[in-house]
């Protein structure tokens, strides 16, 4: 038998192509503010231009005012989304009341714009189970452990299919770390299989608390690790607010229309801390490495194209911030002045219906509690 001889299967050039699709980032406005697709610039209205900057401009607003809050101890957890704004704002504005928001503990932002209260941000913040009452929004509360989102929303999606419900999907988040989970795997898998309605949000902002991108995942890019579940995916610039909407908007279309989910990696930067629990950025990241990312700060684009366009002033941006603070701290008056939850509160919402045991402890802690 004669000696075989040459590569049948030539790996390397496997692997070296296999990010290909997914290294070219939809851009419509760059780093300097300048705009590089003016055919999809031309496609948004001043009115709607306008719009995403005060959305923007909100969220940095709420991120300054919940940090005082939290620095003042009124806060319990808070995840800062400093930097993320673009990526958030933009992409929850393609999403209707149709849609189900399945959030991650840092897209308070995303929530309540999809029509829950700064109150309940902030009680959400407390513990407070008031906080996640969002009525006829259609939204969870967001999720803690890590990727869990990602396999609510795919049994959200299934559910809206077997519904027959049209023009509707589920949408969640997760960061750059959440794609190395199980449950992120499980999530794109399970609604791929059954071809469910779901677009997944990954913010890789660069870090998972500590642990740099580099070492979170081998993948070059996030967007790919749809393929294997039958997923496509996109990469874009997350620091650029219209490129973020058109490819969420696309996303969300395409999933809509009875495709299968979507996936779409935004490329986007934590400037501050990963909580406010205080972990020190300063140890684990250099200000060279900063300083690029801070330099394409998505208010700062967006702000040089509508000041160009003589849509903007400071001024005019002064004094929403200022409105935008005295009704965070209204909202916190409010969320204050709450009721909080009791432990029989919190046993009697357990389960529909109580267990033989969860009904003895109700007894126990209403004797407690009547004293």
């Amino acid at each position: 038998m004669a000696k075989k001889t040459g590569q049948t299967i030539d790996f390397a050039s496997i692997k070296a192509k296999m990010s290909d699709p997914y290294k070219k980032p939809l851009q419509v406005v760059d780093e300097t503010g300048k705009i590089v697709n003016q055919e999809l610039f031309d496609s948004f209205s001043d009115e709607e231009l306008v719009d995403f900057m005060k959305k923007m401009v909100w969220e940095r607003a709420l991120h300054e005012q919940t940090m005082n809050f939290s620095r003042q101890g009124r806060l319990g957890f808070y995840a800062p989304t400093f930097g993320e704004e673009a990526s958030e704002m933009g992409s929850v504005s393609a999403f209707t009341d149709k849609d189900w928001l399945f959030p991650a503990y840092r897209d308070l932002p995303q929530l309540i714009q999809h029509g829950a209260s700064v109150t309940q941000g902030f009680l959400w913040s407390k513990g407070n189970a008031v906080g996640d009452d969002y009525g006829d929004t259609r939204a969870w509360f967001p999720q803690i452990i890590i990727g869990a989102q990602y396999v609510e929303a795919a049994g959200a999606a299934l559910g809206l299919k077997k519904n027959g419900e049209k023009d509707a999907v589920a949408f969640t988040y997760t960061g750059d770390g959440g794609t190395s989970q199980g449950d992120f795997y499980e999530g794109i898998n399970f609604a791929s299989s059954f071809q469910a309605p779901a677009v997944f949000m990954v913010q890789n902002n660069g870090w998972a608390i500590s642990v740099p991108r580099k070492t979170q995942t081998a993948a070059e890019t996030l967007a790919q690790k749809g393929v294997a579940s039958g997923v496509p995916g996109v990469q874009v610039d997350g620091m650029d607010v219209l490129a973020v909407y058109i490819a969420t908007k696309e996303a969300r279309e395409f999933a809509a229309a009875g495709n299968g989910p979507a996936l779409v990696e935004t490329l986007t930067y934590r400037f501050g801390a990963h909580s406010s629990a205080g972990d020190d950025p300063s140890r684990y990241r250099t200000k060279e490495e900063e300083k690029p990312w801070f330099d394409a700060d998505p208010l700062i684009r967006m702000r040089k194209v509508l000041t160009d366009k003589g849509l903007w002033s400071q001024e005019q941006e002064d004094k929403l911030v200022e409105e935008y603070k005295n009704d965070f701290k209204a909202s916190m008056k409010e969320a204050e002045n709450t009721p909080t939850q009791s432990v029989v509160d919190m046993l009697k919402t357990t389960f529909e219906e109580p267990t033989p045991q969860v009904k003895a402890d109700i007894a126990r802690f209403e004797a407690k509690e009547s004293k």
